[in-house]
């Protein structure tokens, strides 16, 4: 994603927030806190690339807080809400709400949730990866080396996505692996993961043997260099 882009998240369990926050920065956005409205109101000034927004709120309504923060700025908005009744939900995207999310969810999806609004709103993502001859579109769920159709399993495709999304950084083995259980219900243990890697290699690299895009990261797991 290049720079850290800023997220406002306005929730008031604490437990909930301290969670999200620690997920969110691991996955390299920078949050911003606000437990009610006073706060939120205060951390609006900051710059703010997108909402996360809890619908209830000890001091107000997250409704009236949406409507408050789309009058002094235009960014995407997502409503956390534990209310799955359909009123709240039409309620909230008629306002324009860019997306709701109904706990309990897990975080993966809800960071699956945020690359999209944003990639949406247009705020820096881009739907195409590129990483020396190979190009990775996320809207077709494709991978091409140098202009030619590269097949990947559903699973290689995820693990490359999981690396290439997050360029230099380094994720354990351990990290990969939660990540596909999160998603894909064949289950991966660290011996296979190996394989997955090593199959990955030699449909990208130029020469599997010395990769220059799945780089292991000796002790500590992978990442994708570029």
């Amino acid at each position: 994603m290049g720079d850290k882009m800023n997220l406002l998240l306005i929730e008031d369990d604490e437990s909930i927030r301290l969670g999200l926050k620690y997920y969110l920065e691991q996955e390299n956005f920078h949050i911003l806190e606000a437990s009610n409205i006073k706060e939120a109101l205060k951390q609006i000034s900051n710059k703010i690339d997108l909402v996360l927004l809890d619908i209830n709120l000890p001091d107000g309504n997250g409704f009236d807080l949406f409507q408050t923060i789309k009058q002094k700025k235009d960014i995407p908005i997502i409503f956390l809400t534990a209310n799955d009744m359909e009123v709240s939900i039409v309620k909230g995207l008629d306002m324009g709400a860019d997306d709701y999310i109904t706990k309990p969810f897990k975080a993966r999806e809800l960071y699956s949730r945020i690359k999209t609004v944003l990639r949406r709103s247009n705020k820096n993502i881009s739907n195409v990866i590129k990483i020396k001859d190979i190009v990775i579109d996320m809207t077709q769920a494709k991978v091409f080396k140098n202009g030619n159709d590269v097949f990947l399993t559903a699973l290689e495709y995820k693990i490359l996505l999981i690396l290439a999304t997050n360029p230099n950084k380094v994720f354990t083995r351990e990290k990969i692996l939660s990540d596909i259980w999160d998603v894909n219900e064949e289950y991966v243990n660290d011996n296979t993961l190996t394989v997955y890697i090593k199959r990955i290699r030699e449909k990208i690299e130029n020469d599997p043997t010395n990769p220059e895009i799945i780089i292991t990261v000796r002790g500590l797991g992978y990442k994708v260099e570029i």
